[in-house]
């Protein structure tokens, strides 16, 4: 039996505890496993996951997300106890922070710092999506996608019409999203923005933005509302439990997934998109990443830079060409739900974390 710690660089209800807890449920009676979560600041929770590490003995480390409390943590277990490491990591952070901007010189060196460390001193790193593997090809030691996943007996099309009668009282297409917004002033936008201006573009039609999540973002997406004039056609709901989570997908007609054609974006899958996939919607996504090696052609859409301006104008087109052809969206949702099971079911998934724990270990669990 081979000893598995996970380390969550984040609290419980987090996506990267979601992604432990899912893991763990699935990787079967011959790993004992065990879950610890951040908790306070980042120096407390680098004590405790290393305090944690000595008490459970592991025999494999694996730190959820490149953060400093898990990778610090787990990398001087690592060298202490001559135990396992797996690196687990969505983003290409130190890409990622110099495309943001925000982090100023410290904080960049310590961010290439705390990358460079990850690499170095995990056996195997876990990324999750194929252009991260590429990007990382040289890197010396294995590599493995395992992409963003998602249990599709929970986020399935839903009979909800209550809900939809609550977003869309007037029976108007649906178009929302999931997830933070955070404003960048250097970037002068936030997530959630091409909805916004999408649903602009489209004020011809009955149709209304559905935006699910919190963020700094937020009030700065009201304010263009009103300067538009669409304020009533944009439903700001705030953050929802998780369970209640399927429910607002199963409303939405079309949902939006937007990646910023650069390196942080093309290594992602986003945990989002294997959601939208299972809960059977229409997604449209930008033709970057992981979207584009499994989406259907029509619900890829291009995208040029870090922000680009005339991505809503595409979108609109393309929900205008789609609203038109019932049959091309059936079609889709189909396809969707049927790539949602074969490439993003959890249980799918963890089979590939299940054999690289016993190939860093030299031994079959």
């Amino acid at each position: 039996m081979i000893r598995v710690l996970f380390l969550v660089n984040g609290d419980r209800e987090s996506a990267a505890a979601m992604r432990a807890r899912a893991f763990v449920e699935h990787l079967g009676n011959d790993i004992d496993a065990t879950i610890r979560y951040r908790d306070g600041s980042k120096l407390l929770s680098i004590l405790r996951f290393f305090r944690e590490s000595t008490r459970f003995r592991p025999d494999v480390v694996y730190s959820v997300d490149m953060a400093f409390s898990g990778v610090l943590a787990g990398g001087a277990y690592r060298l202490l106890a001559r135990c396992r490491l797996i690196v687990d990591t969505g983003d290409a952070i130190v890409e990622l922070a110099r495309s943001v901007g925000e982090r100023g010189r410290v904080g960049m060196w310590l961010t290439m710092a705390l990358e460079r460390f990850g690499f170095w001193v995990a056996d195997s790193v876990v990324v999750r999506g194929t252009e991260h593997r590429n990007l990382l090809g040289e890197l010396g030691k294995r590599v493995v996608v395992v992409q963003d996943g998602v249990d599709t007996k929970t986020f399935r099309p839903r009979d909800v019409e209550a809900r939809r009668d609550e977003l869309a009282p007037g029976g108007e297409l649906t178009i929302g999203l999931v997830g933070s917004s955070v404003w960048s002033d250097r970037l002068g936008i936030c997530y959630g923005w091409e909805l916004v201006e999408l649903v602009h573009a489209l004020r011809d039609r009955p149709v209304v933005g559905v935006m699910v999540g919190g963020g700094s973002g937020i009030e700065r997406l009201r304010a263009r509302c009103e300067e538009l004039g669409i304020e009533d056609r944009m439903r700001f709901v705030g953050i929802v439990p998780y369970d209640d989570l399927p429910d607002f997908l199963s409303a939405m007609d079309f949902c939006i997934s937007t990646q910023t054609n650069d390196i942080p974006g093309r290594v992602r899958t986003t945990g989002k998109l294997p959601l939208y996939l299972a809960a059977g919607g229409v997604i449209l996504a930008t033709r970057v990443g992981e979207a584009a090696l499994v989406l259907d052609e029509r619900q890829l859409v291009e995208y040029e830079g870090v922000v680009d301006r005339g991505y809503p104008a595409r979108l609109a087109a393309r929900v205008r060409d789609l609203v038109e052809d019932a049959e091309a969206r059936a079609e889709i949702v189909a396809a969707n739900r049927t790539t949602a099971r074969e490439r993003f079911e959890y249980r799918r998934l963890t089979s590939r974390v299940h054999s690289l724990l016993g190939s860093v270990c030299g031994r079959q669990p």
